[in-house]
């Protein structure tokens, strides 16, 4: 999970707010002070001075700063002398303003960006109880007046005025042939294009905030589990966060000759608990009891005590997530829903599009096939969980004991982690000047999560990589978990330092941080020095994509219909939230898995806790997953890291051009069908 970029990813949904051309109308006319007339008389004027040259550039721009002119801003005349002022004609200096708000931007970002990081910690890094305090500081937005402040002293309308908001169907259309500082000015004319009230941008962040502390802190004592005969089967000391603890460890037990098949069934029970919240109150992050998710029996000292079911919490989160993100609609008169800002704005690829790559891959005969594949190797009939089976991946057949003892022992504390960093990236390929470099950048902390990973704002700044370390050192899940952040932060770092102007640091939005991560993750006992040559190992490879993309597709279908059932239904209580999410989950489960993995009406795609805390985050996975199997098609037999390098060195234009520079084609479910294909026949020979 890579929370800085998820927690950008909230605040560009934020900023997408008002990305409007001079035909846009709606929800702002009611705030509106500049007509339509008068900036059309300043246009003509402008370019009656200036000529036909600079028409494009004079009306958009000239229609953007109208649209956010606010009586409190100044006279028609005020606004008037400011545009006839303030456009920038001339080649040279339009370039030297362009530089000087690129270089004071990334200054404010990078130390906003620190304040931030400081300002969580208590709710982000293993430590001490989060007191009420800290939900305080960690909830408070210090950018949340900037962009009012901007507007004031009149930064915003300067830019505005002289850098255009392209959509993206112009974008698509105009990108392609548009040089790197064209891209840059684009980039530059995203920057304002809303005014958000900043006690509105405050409400946001202190409600994304306090919706990750619950997450953050939503762990099941594992030691403390009993089977039907009383008997625990897990370590004692296991503590698992909910949900990436509760599945990797699923995922683990495939290992597991002995009891995996028990422990995976009672790992099941937890989440449909979790989900529907009949989970007792007593057991979220509380080793004082024991407890029987079958019968739902609580014991403290062998003596069985009332159980309280969770009182709707988790929906009370996610309904409280809603109500902060349509708060922000008034002001989208482009993106009026969350939806449209988080598919047209934030990961510029249309919902539409989307949903059909998800359904492609849901719907294909493959899928049948795959399953049929794992049921022989598990020698039994699927059950629903095995929608997170694991043994396509080379660990599949190693004990996660084993691999703990040798990650614990390696990486006994965070310096440990950090001290390897480099040779994790010489091992991947880089060099090694260029491996010390990267890793320079990058501090490893011990999280309070799951992990995650914080990039930097600015140049030369450091990024934060953030993963559970046990007293007893790393476990491999925390391994495995701390692996797809640092690759996480090896993208952060390269397009953060290396990318040629600053307007364009990133990518091209979530789902590409996510491949690469995926890239890093999936060569995890390489870097252990455990993986052995294997001929097949590509074909695996290609089931091992499928199955995950099949897995969290479905998810992101479920969150989509969740936040389409919302605002049908504005007025929903958490209790109505609940039973929908349930529904929801049924539906998509009944349509794409009943008829391969059994349940009829199965809850389980509902256990994400991406859901819960990160609006809308959940289908940047899966078209992570595509991504990722495409770059590493491309990048198969050829150095990683010169390819990694490469692909990323074009920074943050938009997702379909991004790919077909990287690996020649678009975002598509074809190559992986199409290899999935291969492998099915060649594994069965």
């Amino acid at each position: 999970m890579h929370r800085k970029n998820i927690y950008w990813a909230v605040i560009l949904l934020v900023a997408l707010v008002s990305c409007k051309t001079k035909t846009d109308q709606t929800a702002m006319n009611r705030e509106r002070f500049i007509s339509e007339k008068q900036a059309d008389r300043v246009v003509a004027q402008l370019k009656d001075s200036l000529g036909q040259s600079y028409a494009f550039r004079i009306e958009r721009g000239v229609h953007q700063v109208a649209d956010l002119w606010r009586e409190s801003d100044g006279s028609e005349d005020d606004f008037s002398t400011f545009c006839k002022t303030n456009f920038v004609a001339d080649t040279s200096k339009l370039n030297t303003l362009f530089t000087k708000l690129e270089r004071n931007f990334e200054i404010l970002s990078g130390y906003f960006n620190n304040i931030d990081l400081k300002l969580k910690e208590p709710l982000h890094l293993a430590g001490p109880d989060i007191e009420p305090v800290d939900m305080m500081f960690g909830g408070y937005d210090v950018t949340a007046h900037l962009a009012d402040d901007f507007f004031a002293n009149k930064i915003a309308f300067l830019t505005t005025l002289n850098f255009p908001f392209y959509s993206l169907e112009e974008k698509t259309k105009l990108g392609p042939s548009w040089t790197r500082k064209e891209w840059a000015f684009a980039r530059m004319g995203d920057r304002f294009i809303s005014r958000v009230p900043a006690d509105v941008q405050q409400h946001v962040s202190q409600t994304i905030t306090a919706a990750d502390a619950y997450i953050s802190d939503y762990n099941i004592y594992m030691g403390k589990l009993l089977n039907q005969n009383g008997k625990t089967l897990f370590p004692e000391d296991m503590k698992l966060i909910s949900h990436w603890g509760l599945r990797d460890e699923l995922k683990s037990d495939y290992a597991d000759s002995v009891n995996g098949l028990e422990k995976q069934r009672m790992i099941y029970r937890v989440m449909q608990r979790i989900i529907d919240q009949t989970i007792p109150q007593q057991v979220i992050n509380n080793g004082k009891y024991t407890w029987n998710p079958e019968t739902n029996q609580v014991y403290e000292n062998n003596r069985e005590v009332t159980a309280t079911a969770e009182p709707d919490k988790r929906y009370e989160v996610l309904l409280e997530n809603f109500k902060a993100m349509k708060q922000l609609d008034p002001y989208s008169p482009h993106y009026p829903t969350l939806l449209l800002r988080a598919f047209d704005g934030s990961m510029e690829i249309p919902q539409s599009d989307v949903e059909t790559l998800f359904k492609t891959l849901l719907s294909s005969p493959q899928v049948k096939q795959v399953a049929a594949f794992i049921k022989a190797r598990l020698g039994r009939d699927l059950e629903p969980f095995d929608l997170w089976y694991n043994g396509f991946e080379s660990r599949g057949g190693i004990p996660e004991e084993q691999l703990s003892a040798i990650t614990s022992k390696k990486y006994p504390n965070a310096a440990a982690v950090e001290a390897d960093l480099p040779n994790i990236l010489i091992k991947l390929g880089w060099k090694p000047e260029k491996a010390r470099q990267i890793a320079s950048l990058v501090t490893v902390d011990a999280s309070r999560g799951a992990g995650h990973a914080w990039g930097s704002a600015m140049r030369g700044d450091k990024a934060h990589l953030r993963t559970r370390i046990g007293e007893n050192g790393m476990d491999y899940k925390g391994y495995n978990i701390a692996v797809h952040e640092f690759g996480h932060n090896t993208e952060q770092t390269i397009t953060m330092n290396d990318v040629d102007y600053y307007m364009l640091n990133g990518v091209p939005n979530t789902a590409f941080t996510e491949a690469i991560a995926f890239l890093f993750q999936k060569r995890d006992l390489e870097l252990l020095g455990l993986k052995n040559p294997n001929p097949d190992d590509n074909y695996y490879l290609a089931l091992d994509n499928f199955w995950s993309a099949y897995e969290i597709m479905g998810v992101s279908l479920v969150d989509i219909r969740v936040w389409e059932w919302l605002y049908a239904h504005s007025d929903a209580t958490p209790a109505q939230l609940k039973n929908a999410v349930i529904d929801i989950a049924k539906q998509v489960w009944n349509s794409y898995y009943a008829g391969i993995l059994g349940g009829k009406d199965e809850t389980l795609l509902a256990i994400y806790s991406h859901m819960i805390d990160y609006p809308l985050y959940l289908p940047n996975y899966p078209m992570g997953h595509l991504i990722a199997f495409q770059i590493e098609q491309q990048i198969r037999g050829k150095n990683f890291a010169d390819e990694v390098t490469r692909m990323l060195m074009q920074g943050r234009i938009i997702p379909q051009l991004w790919m077909q520079h990287a690996v020649g084609d678009k975002i598509s479910v074809n190559a992986l069908l199409k290899a999935t294909d291969e492998a099915l026949i060649a594994l069965q020979k």
